[in-house]
This record gives structure tokens, sequence and C-alpha cells, in this order.
């Protein structure tokens, strides 16, 4: 449209202080927003009018309402301007010969129309903006106000404020096509704007809750593009379930250029971070779109200087910090109004009529005008229709649902079955899929002779499938979902969305005959997609897109061998890109349904016993795990024997879970067991007995027997080396529990020289953040640490808890375990509050994760009783270190190593709280029992016999003091070095003390 104006049109002068009002339609919120921050940067007042032009009020009148405003006004024309109302062309043409021809100098306009407009909107001489830079956009509006076009001094145009309407924002992911229908919800956007612009940093997430049907989605897209303007970032989530919200959440990562692994947990975690600190993006919205489930999400929130947008049925997000708004039906007047643009042939009082009769409900007024506007069937028949019935013999919708709805339904779906009889059986065949996106293009790739005959026209021939996808989406049944570059075509490769509303009630009737069909053909699409690699990180973007799916198409009810290895690769995947929570889910339902399917003694039920205990005991549910595994090795030993391999496997891992619930001699005596028969079944080198021999090692390392463990391990190194690379990933794990074993015996030298090669090994072959990595490194730090090079110590420990949390996520065994050795470190070198908050948190994960009584419980509240008489709490600390000491005794007997530092920790806070008799007891009792079980020279051992003659030195014993004394520090000089930390510190009378260390079970 030309810019070029008469005479006539040049903008009236006004007083310099007058306001410019500035009259758009909702839909064009980001002009109004982007050209009211340049008239304000430049000093000029500005009010927004937006605008409505209800249908019962005369067009003339409001034209003339607006120009009564004291200053210049602005309109921003567009197609949705002209056709609020709805407004016909020849209404705005009259209206604007009547009020804006006779005096065109009190309106100025621009324009962003892409249609056709009233022709007499020529006398507003508006402006384009469409088609131009932001530069010339701004020029125009100030030309057309008859303002100064001067340049912006540099500080008024660094300041920030909207985006220009035509640049998107700087991130802009998933979010879903503009609906052009969109229709009101003026005040409901308006409320949800306000709502997060005034909440505090931190709180600003908002719930639109409604029931299904009444447009949550749509409203909150609209949202989105109204307002992504004051947004630097925009990313659109459908949280159908947590594990797709997960995968969505972690692409937002490498959307914000953020370096991270491949791992799903150390992406999302990666995302979160960058979102809470506003780097490198302060200004983001995510949207979170059918989270219905707040239990299964509320974590995952993203928290700082942006916005989280919610769509959800469920109100509970009001007890996880988010505000609520709640989405009713329309009223009549945007009923009437939806109606009329949907279905242009009905005149008001029928739009009336239709919303009556459909209550309002914005999904139902879609569908059904949409249909109505092809037809030739009167409203009044319609409605008489619904009000009488139908038959529904054919197509039938569950009777769950209201008449309005079954009935509504019937005639839409008997109407698509009459005219595209595929458009019926593709609609069928989605609801096999999940609700929400549905991949059909995973249905190209199955061989056609695996299609039953109903739906073999339908996926072997484009131009039906387009026909019946575009009959669906003509009536807003489903909307096509557009990947990056796909075009319109249907086949291409895209995805469709299918209403959680209309999955259900579609998917509610279909006969079991026709059931079989559907449910076959998206079972073979599963598998087929299946990449058959869930170790490889490059294929867990396709996992992640089909797990959602197996409830949906009852895959555990499949007897397909490629079907069960899909179920099997999907518990894999989820177990080794952290999706615990959605493995355990599937393992225990895999496990039953497979049980009752295959039978007991199935391969395919031991398969996914195996995976399922995997991922338990992932996350530290060692009760469960041992549960499941007791009841496998139970079975496989009475039905198969106790030399069959899947018996060894089985019981292999129930020994890895009596570790974890700290029941060692239990796990001592099956390893033990597992080593001889794995030896003479297959021979001392196979990697199986090399494996039971490494598991044996860490039973013994766990029960204190650390000179037994000691040769296990250095045999089991020599042989990975010598039977496997040097640097396969078994060799390089024992490598580390060579050298924490080495560390533990007090040969502290040696550790540190075999730990650092190792470390640089494991960064080589496994990468930086690899678990195993941050193990090796954390052993490292250790043997740094007991060595007395604590400046190198610290930081590389603060780096491996760290990049843990990240990688691994907080409530990871190895995570808590490494934080539960930087808290001890903090302690003594470094914040003494952060030490005390990372300890108590420990204690509680051990507490929740493994009981009261497990010994990690004990060991961890001895740590913090450290921490408490280190802070002056010494009540407080004695009483926790009392505990940790009887619990400790209680868990692994009193000779323990584990024991005998809990008791030196408790002798030193009896000294500091006046008890030195008490201290002096159980010191001696102490040395005594370590003398015995660790012998004379062991570093723990030495530290009792300091710690005694600490304790005599209390109660005067001056004598005994000084020859306790003298002959430790010979036999630590002896061993350690004359100059050893530990050495030094004993001979400055500095008091030791022990920090329990959890270890790899």
């Amino acid at each position: 449209m030309s810019e070029t104006r008469t005479t006539d049109a040049t903008p009236r002068r006004f007083a310099a202080e007058a306001a410019v009002t500035i009259s758009f339609a909702g839909f064009n919120r980001p002009w109004a927003a982007w050209i009211g921050d340049r008239l304000r940067r430049r000093g000029h007042s500005v009010v927004f009018q937006r605008w409505d032009a209800p249908a019962e009020e005369s067009l003339a009148d409001l034209l003339g309402d607006l120009g009564l405003a004291p200053g210049p006004v602005l309109l921003i024309l567009s197609d949705w301007y002209f056709q609020m109302g709805p407004r016909s062309h020849a209404e705005w043409n009259a209206a604007l010969r009547s009020v804006v021809a006779p005096d065109p100098g009190r309106f100025a306009a621009v324009t962003v129309a892409s249609g056709t407009v009233p022709t007499a909107s020529s006398v507003l001489a508006p402006a384009e903006l469409t088609g131009v830079g932001d530069r010339e956009a701004e020029r125009r509006v100030l030309e057309r106000l008859g303002l100064p076009t001067d340049r912006l001094s540099a500080k008024a145009a660094a300041a920030p404020g909207p985006r220009f309407p035509l640049d998107s924002p700087e991130i802009w992911g998933g979010v879903p096509r503009r609906n052009t229908r969109f229709t009101g919800r003026e005040p409901l956007l308006n409320d949800a704007y306000h709502i997060l612009q005034e909440a505090e940093e931190g709180a600003g997430v908002l719930t639109l809750f409604g029931m299904s049907g009444v447009g949550k989605t749509q409203l909150a897209a609209e949202y989105v593009y109204r307002f992504c303007s004051e947004y630097d970032v925009v990313w659109w989530i459908s949280a159908q379930n947590r594990s797709t919200y997960r995968r969505s959440l972690a692409e937002l990562a490498t959307a914000l250029g953020l370096k991270t692994g491949p791992e799903y947990g150390e992406r999302l975690r990666a995302a979160l971070a960058s979102l809470r600190r506003g780097d490198p993006y302060a200004r983001w919205l995510v949207v979170v779109d059918g989270a219905d489930e707040p239990e299964e999400l509320w974590d995952l929130l993203p928290a700082g200087t942006g916005h989280v947008l919610i769509s959800s049925r469920n109100v509970e997000w009001s007890q996880h910090n988010s505000a609520l708004l709640e989405v009713p039906v329309y009223s009549r007047a945007e009923s009437v109004s939806f109606v009329r643009r949907r279905a242009p042939r009905l005149d008001e009082a029928e739009a009336a009529q239709l919303a009556d009769a459909l209550g309002d409900m914005p999904l139902l007024l879609d569908q059904t005008a949409g249909w109505l506007n092809d037809s030739d069937l009167p409203v009044s028949e319609y409605i008489g229709l619904l009000d009488g019935g139908i038959d529904n013999t054919i197509v039938k919708v569950s009777a769950d649902f209201p008449v309005a709805f079954q009935t509504a339904w019937s005639i839409l779906l008997n109407r698509l079955r009459d005219t595209v009889p595929e458009s019926i059986d593709l609609l069928r065949l989605c609801t096999y899929f999940a609700p929400g996106l549905i991949p059909v293009w995973l249905l190209r790739d199955i061989p056609s002779s695996e299609v039953p005959e109903q739906l073999a026209g339908l996926l072997n021939d484009p131009l039906r499938w387009n026909r019946a996808v575009n009959q669906l989406r003509q009536y807003s049944v489903v909307r096509l979902e557009s990947h990056e570059g796909a075009t319109e075509d249907a086949w291409s490769g895209e995805s469709l969305y299918l209403h959680r509303m209309v999955h259900q009630i579609v998917h509610s009737d279909i006969s079991d005959r026709d059931r079989d069909g559907f449910v076959d053909v998206v079972r073979h699409a599963l598998a087929v997609a299946d990449p058959g690699r869930p170790t490889d990180t490059r294929q867990w973007p396709r996992y992640a897109e089909i797990a959602p799916h197996l409830k949906y198409a009852d895959v555990l009810g499949s007897t397909d061998p490629k079907v069960q290895n899909l179920v099997l690769n999907c518990l894999r995947y989820m177990y080794l890109s952290g999706e615990y929570d959605a493995g355990i889910t599937l393992g225990e339902r895999a496990l039953k349904a497979w049980r009752t399917l295959l039978g007991e003694d199935h391969p395919r039920v031991w398969d996914v016993t195996h995976h399922y205990a995997n991922v338990l005991r992932a996350v530290g549910d060692y009760a469960s795990t041992e549960a499941v595994e007791r009841a496998a090795v139970d079975h496989l030993r009475r039905t198969k024997g106790e030399t069959d391999l899947d018996h060894l496997r089985a019981a292999g891992g129930l020994a890895a879970d009596l570790r974890g619930l700290g029941r060692y001699e239990e796990a001592l005596a099956l390893s033990e067991w597992l080593l001889t028969t794995y030896r003479d079944l297959v021979g001392a080198e196979d990697s199986r007995t090399l494996n039971a021999q490494n598991n044996y090692a860490v039973s013994l390392r766990l029960l204190g027997r650390y000179r037994d463990a000691l040769e296990l391990d250095r045999r089991t190194m020599e042989d990975r080396r010598r039977l496997l690379l040097p640097r396969h990933p078994w060799t390089l794990y024992s490598q580390i529990n060579y050298s924490t074993t080495l560390r533990l015996v007090g040969r502290y030298t040696e550790a540190e020289s075999l730990q650092d090669t190792s470390v640089r090994e494991h960064q080589i072959v496994m990468g930086p953040d690899h678990q195993q990595t941050l193990r090796a490194e954390q052993n490292l730090a250790l043997c740094w640490y007991r060595n007395g090079n604590r400046a190198k110590a610290g930081p590389l420990l603060a780096s491996v808890a760290e990049r843990s949390e990240r990688v691994l996520g907080e409530r990871d065994p190895l995570t808590v375990q490494l934080l539960s050795t930087l808290g001890c470190y903090l302690r003594e070198h470094g914040d003494i509050d952060e030490a005390r908050r990372l300890s108590e948190r420990v204690v509680a994960s051990y507490e929740r994760m493994l009981g009261e009584e497990h010994p990690f419980v004990a060991g961890t509240r001895g740590n913090l009783a450290l921490v408490l008489r280190n802070v002056g709490e010494r009540r407080q600390a004695l009483q926790t270190a009392e505990g940790a000491l009887a619990g400790m005794t209680a868990a692994v007997g009193e000779f323990h190593p584990w024991t005998l530092g809990c008791a030196i920790n408790a002798s030193a806070v009896r000294n500091v709280t006046g008890d030195a008799e008490g201290a002096a007891e159980l010191s001696a009792g102490t040395v005594s029992r370590a003398l015995e079980s660790l012998g004379r020279t062991h570093p723990l051992t030495l530290s009792a016999r300091i710690a005694h003659a600490a304790d005599l030195r209390a109660l005067r014993k001056r004598n005994s003091a000084d020859k306790e004394e003298e002959a430790a520090l010979g036999d630590l000089s002896e061993t350690l070095g004359g100059q050893h930390v530990h050495t030094v510190a004993a001979r400055s009378r500095q008091r030791p003390f022990w920090d329990f260390e959890p270890l790899v079970t």
C-alpha cells in the first residue's frame, strides 16, 4: 500500500504534551508496543487503546469516540483490525466516509495488513510498515504523525525495550503456528500478561487451567505471539510426560549454545542453570503445554529472570508456586464472533443458536462451524439433530462425554465417513499413538506386506493420505506441525497434533476387530523406527520420540520379537540417559505384563528383570532391586540350576543389591561363591570371571578387609591389562579400585602415582564428564589430600561434585558420595556454613535412599558431628557423634575401620565437652581394636594412638601420654615420613579426626 498522502491527510497540530493514542487490534499488540516504545524514547506520552468493535455498536460511533482523544490518534490497520466484530468492508467504507473523510487530519494511520482492505481506508493514507527494517519503519511512523525524525541519542537508543515485530526472538523453538482464527480472550490475555510482569524474580509462573476443549493451548500460543517482542528466548514444550519434557528442555541447552555433553540430564540441568542465571539471556519465556501431572514435572520447572506459562487441567499447580488463571468456555459474544468468522454463511442469530447448543465450547464450535460452512444443512436442522440424537451405530462416541459432545461428534464423524472414509481410518490409527504430537511419518517405513488391507490404500498412496489429512485439518480435528525445512505435504515427514479430548473420544469406542489392525500397524512402525543402539547417544533423540507412544500402542501385549526388542532398548535408553522415573515405570509394567503373557520362565522376562533392576539401582532403590533380583535368583536356581548363566547373572545383581543395602557379609559370601563358580564354569580368564573377582574385592573393601581386597584388585587390574586393552573401560575401572585400596591401606604415594596416570587415560578414553572419569578424579583429589597437597585437592573436589550434579543429577548415588567428600574438605579448609549445608543434605539423602540403619547414614552423621563441633554446637555435636558410633557399630561391628573412625571422632567430641575420662576410655578401646584389625602402622591406628595420647594428657597422665605419643610419632615418621602432613600435625599436637568416605558399592 502506498504511503503517499494528500494535503488533506496532513496531521493536525496538537499541544506538545498531548499523548498519542494508539488504536490496535489485540492480534497486533507487538506493533503497538514497539511503536509506543519508540515514541516514549523521544519524550512523547502514549495511550494504548485496544480496538474491539462489538457488533451491537455502530462502527461510525466507535470511530467518532476514538476521535475524541485530545492528542493524535494513530490507527494500526491490519486484516484483524477490519475484521473485529466481525465487520464487513461495506460497513467500514461507510464509517470511514462519514467520520474520517470530513476531517482526514484527525487520524494518522500505519498498515501491517497483508490482505484486501476496505477501499475507503485510502482516506487515512496509511504508511506501510511491512517489508522494511526497523529504522525505516520508525521514520515512517514519525513522519505520519508529523513528528521530527531526528535520530535518537546513543543513550536513548541503547535502552532495553520491545523488539521490532518483524524480528524474531533470538531463540525460538517448538511454538505452534499462529491460529489466524483466534477470537476474543482479551481479558485473559491481559490478566496473564500482568500476572507474569508483576511477579517477583523467580516467581513468574502462571498456569492456565480449565477442562479439555476450552482452548488453553490456543490461548498460550496467542500469548506467545502477542508478547514475544518482549522476550529474547521463547521455548515451547509439549509436556505429555516427564521424559518428553526432559528431552525438550535438554534441546534448549543446544539452542542456547551451552557447552555440554550429549546426556539429556546434563543438558537439561545446564539449560535450567542458564535460565536461572539469566545468562546469556535474561528475558525468556518457557511454555509448558499439557502439563496435567504436576508431580511429574514441578521439580524441573525453570526459575530465574524469565517467565513460565503452563497449560493444564490440574489446579494442583498452585501447590508448586504457580499463579492460576482459569480458562472458561467462550462468552456468548466470543462464540458468536468466532462462529461468524469460521462460518461466514451463518448470521448472528444462527451463530448464537449454535453456540447455545454446543455450550460455547471452543473446540466443538471450531469443528462444527467448519463443516457447517461447507454443508447446506440449516443450523436449525443441525440443532434438531443435537436435540433428537442421531444413528451412531456406525461411528460411535463414548457415553462418558456429555450428550451434546456425543451427538456433535457423531454428526461430524459420520460426515467425514461419508465424504472421505480414509479420514476416519487415519483418525482411529492416530489414537494408537500418544495424544499431542503424533509422528505419523514413522508409518512410511512399514513394509507394505505388513499393513492390513483396510489401511494399505491409505498408507501406500500419498494422494489418499493427503486427502484424509487435509479433511481432518479442514474441520480442526487435527493440525499439521512442521519440522524445520518441512513442506505442507503431510507425507513429507510431518507430525500431526491430536487434541487429548479428541484422542479419547475417538479411541474409546473402536471395536476389538478394528483395534487389532490399527495397533499392529503402530507397533510395526515403532519397531521399524528402533535404531537398535540405545548405547549410542546420537540415537537418543529418536528413542525419546518413540518412548511416549509405547503405552498407547500396547507394545507390552505383543509377542513380536522386534516389538519386544524395542521395549528392552527403550528401557536401556532410559537407564543410560538418566530417565530413571520413566524407566522404573516401564520396567515394572513390562515385568508384570510379560510374566502373564510369556510365562515366568521366558528369557524375555529375565532380560527385562535385569534392565529394570539396573534402573532401580541407579536411583539407589536397593530394597526394591533386591526384591526383584532375589525372586529371579530363586526362580532360576529352582528351574534352571545353580550353574545356569542367567541364574549367575541374576545372582551377581543380587550381590550388588546386598552391598547397596549395607549387608556386606551376605554380599561377600555370594560374591565368593560366584567367583568360584565362574572359574569352574568358564575359566579364570573369562571376562565374567574377572567381573566376579572385581566384585568380590569390592565386598572385601566394604567390610574393611583392605589388605585382602588389595591383592584381588591388583590381580584383576593386571589380568584385564593382559586380556583386554590397557585403556579398556574395565581396565581403567580396575585402576581406580586398586588405587583406592592403596590409599585406604595408607600407601598414598603409590596410589597417587597410579591414579594420576589413570585420570589422564580416563579423560582421553571416556571424556571429562563420564561418571567413571569423575570417580577417577575424586580418588586423585583424595590422594593429593592425604599427601598434604590440599591446594590442588580442594578445587578438583569442587569441580567433580559440580560436574556430577550437572551430568548425573543431585539424586544420583555418585553425586551424593562426591558431595559428602566435598563437605568434609570445606569443613577444614573452606566455608564452614557451606560444609554444614552439604553435610546435612548428604545425611538427608542417605536417610531417604537407604534408611536409618545403613552404615552410610551413620558415617555421614559422624561427618556432620565434626561440623557441629567446629561451629561451637558442642552438645548437638556430642549427641550426633555418639549416635553415629552406635549406629556404625550396629551396622558393621566394632572392629570395622568405619567404626574405629567414628570412635576417634566421638572421643574427640567427648574431650572438648569436658568428658575427659569418657574420651580416654573410648580412645583406649579404639587403639586396641585398631591394632588387632588393621595393624600397628595403619594410618587409622596411628590416628587412634595420637588421639589417645591427647586424652591421657587431658587426664594429666603426662608420662603415659608422652610415651604413647612418642611411639606413635616414630611409627608415623617411619610409615609416612617425618615431613608428611599427618606427622607434622601430630607433632604439633593437632588432634586427628576421621572423615567417613562412602565407597562405591
